[in-house]
């Protein structure tokens, strides 16, 4: 951001700009779990002063992404086992409740509109290297619409938010285990079968295999933290 749109920007607009950009590092890993997240550091890779930074600090605090220590200062929130499984558990029950109420409240327009997030999602190659895995973040966009999609004629906001967060603590680990993902998933299968059974009307399937999907995703990451080839708490 050069000097001169600095000096345009409002307090939120800034503070909420630093949010965005910290939070978009950490779920992708890039600010990786256990990370320290030292003032100066972050000054300098967000041009940003220290309010803003203190604000999104403890922004992401209160959505379980960073811990402050005292007297330490924040870190980004390491993973565990255990929180995967939690995450995980969880997920599965509140998504799989959120696709049901879809479901059940379905007209052509949630069909029409999910069977496009998911025609745009299958053309989107998932690594930008077909030999090696690079992230697409377009596949991420995309893979992240169609997941709401899904959910997303639930008709409760609060159910819809709850399952934004579940999502976002989870894409943490999920960035970390990618790569051998890549290797050993049919990602895009699943998703195409998922939608087959929605559109199919049925439900009991449909949710079954969401949360067989979820769970899939754990299982790749947990075999990666038990053999320790996915870095661990700081």
């Amino acid at each position: 951001m050069d000097a001169a749109n600095r000096g345009t920007d409002s307090p939120a607009t800034r503070a909420t700009s630093v949010y965005e950009r910290l939070k978009a590092d950490i779920l992708s890993a890039t600010l990786e779990p256990g990370r320290k997240l030292q003032l100066r550091f972050l000054m300098e890779h967000y041009d940003a002063g220290q309010t803003p930074l203190r604000e999104a600090l403890n922004r992401l605090s209160t959505e379980d992404l960073v811990i402050g220590k005292e007297q330490r200062g924040f870190f980004v929130k390491p993973i565990s086992l255990e929180e995967l499984g939690e995450l995980t558990k969880t997920r599965c029950w509140v998504e799989g409740l959120a696709l049901r109420e879809s479901m059940t409240n379905a007209g052509p327009a949630w069909e029409e509109a999910l069977l496009v997030a998911h025609h745009r999602l299958d053309r989107a190659p998932r690594s930008l290297d077909p030999e090696r895995f690079e992230s697409n973040p377009e596949w991420e966009r995309l893979h992240h619409a169609f997941h709401v999609q899904l959910i997303g004629g639930c008709a409760s906001r609060p159910l819809i938010a709850f399952c934004e967060q579940l999502a976002d603590q989870l894409n943490r680990y999920r960035a970390l285990s990618s790569r051998k993902a890549f290797r050993v998933r049919k990602v895009s299968q699943e998703h195409a079968d998922i939608l087959a059974a929605v559109l199919a009307h049925d439900c009991e399937k449909a949710v079954a295999l969401l949360q067989r999907h979820f769970e899939r995703t754990a299982e790749v990451i947990r075999t990666d933290l038990e053999n320790g080839s996915v870095a661990g708490p700081g």
